[in-house]
């Protein structure tokens, strides 16, 4: 298996679990927040469901400034649209990385905002980072949705919700 084809598998092993915590957001509640300075739970889930793009990205362009690009965070309209995302950005990054060649993952990419330098890591570096990144979040999203008393599916195992 090349190393691209391993990142995708990586990637693609996370769908399914992540679908069903995407697919439980109320969307009645998409502008909710546990707390004045977090994301509303519509943007968390957006947020979870678009992290891939960031692969794709470093497919698309050596470098990304968030100032230069005038980037701002999205919530998303509907759920429909964040399971929309989840299928589209998933898909494409995943397609990526399983074509790429070792050496093309082995290419530098960069994120910043402005001078400040983010991150400089090789595409595979990024992607994996991407990865752990939307992990995090999933954590963040199972306990807005605990508060909201929505019932969390199993992401590593079985949760309080799950166990028998």
């Amino acid at each position: 298996m090349t190393k691209g084809a391993s990142i995708a598998a990586e990637l693609l092993h996370f769908y399914p679990p992540t679908h069903t915590l995407l697919e439980r957001i109320p969307a009645d509640k998409l502008a909710w927040k546990p707390h004045e300075k977090s994301m509303t739970l519509g943007r968390l889930g957006r947020h979870v469901a678009e992290l891939p793009h960031w692969i794709i990205k470093s497919f698309e362009m050596p470098k990304f400034d968030f100032i230069a690009a005038g980037y701002a965070p999205r919530s998303p309209e509907n759920h429909a649209e964040i399971m929309a995302t989840l299928e589209e950005m998933w898909i494409k990054a995943a397609e990526l990385l399983r074509k790429a060649s070792d050496s093309d993952l082995d290419v530098t990419w960069s994120m910043s905002r402005g001078e400040h330098v983010i991150s400089t890591l090789s595409r595979a570096e990024n992607a994996r980072h991407h990865i752990k990144h939307m992990i995090h979040h999933r954590g963040q999203l199972s306990v807005y949705l605990r508060l909201l008393d929505v019932p969390i599916p199993e992401l590593f195992g079985p949760t309080a919700d799950t166990r028998r």
